[in-house]
């Protein structure tokens, strides 16, 4: 339905959405060209055989940079996965530098609040395990920079420019660990809420709900009946929040 309703340069803007669907299905089929693919991704297995064959970057705009990147590294590596290397995490890393480059604010700094989100909590756990946290840090925006030069320091030198800080830290202190995915995800949804909250209908808007439905999605497995409430909820906000514009 996308597809059909949006301007190109819209669509363009959504499709960094089911990207993560795609990066899936690249590793999926670098492992096995005979993999099942997630449908909600983009490309067909025919396009995923041809960036798995190609050394330099395509020129269909289609296709993210990043993914000749990997290949181009997994094929140096002849496909194993080094002592330190995981090729899920790698690919998640070169999706959120994608992300982050994206020419819509909301969208960068949705990643960005994720890579936070991430290194904050790999930070806090190297510490209670005794384990390096340097290390554990992706990327090289402000906040991995500040945590990776005040590893040793008590809030990682976040306390004062992470206004969520101190909630990811009462987060992790939760023995539940059902509860504690889920206060995170909450988390996500809150900042959705309030960076939303002067948009009507712009394609921001929309990439904000497909967001929320990935996080119901998640949860509904595990509790149909909430994940049931909280969608209709959703679908009556967006009922009554649609404001036509006048001609």
């Amino acid at each position: 339905m996308l597809n059909d309703a949006l301007h190109p340069k819209d669509k363009a803007l959504i499709d960094s959405y089911f990207l993560r669907y795609d990066n899936q299905n690249l590793v999926a089929f670098l492992k096995n060209n005979n993999a099942a693919l997630n449908e909600k991704g983009t490309l067909t297995a025919e396009e995923l055989k041809d960036i798995a064959e190609i050394d330099l970057y395509p020129s269909d705009k289609k296709t993210p940079r990043y993914f000749t990147d990997f290949v181009n590294l997994w094929q140096k590596e002849n496909g194993e996965q080094g002592k330190n290397q995981l090729w899920e995490e790698l690919m998640t890393s070169f999706y959120i530098d994608y992300g982050m480059k994206s020419k819509s604010t909301l969208i960068a700094k949705w990643f960005e609040l994720n890579l936070n989100i991430g290194n904050v909590l790999s930070a806090i756990y190297c510490r209670k395990y005794d384990m390096p946290v340097a290390e554990a840090i992706v990327g090289d925006n402000d906040v991995a920079q500040t945590i990776r030069k005040n590893a040793n320091a008590r809030d990682f030198g976040l306390g004062t420019n992470l206004d969520y800080f101190e909630k990811l830290v009462r987060i992790t202190n939760d023995p539940d660990i059902y509860e504690r995915e889920h206060r995170i995800d909450k988390l996500r949804w809150n900042w959705l809420e309030t960076n939303t909250a002067f948009n009507h209908f712009n394609i921001e808007f929309i990439f904000a709900w497909l967001c929320k439905l990935q996080i119901l999605e998640r949860w509904v497995t595990l509790n149909a009946e909430e994940g049931e409430r909280v969608f209709r909820k959703l679908i009556a906000e967006l009922k009554s929040e649609v404001e036509v514009p006048a001609v």
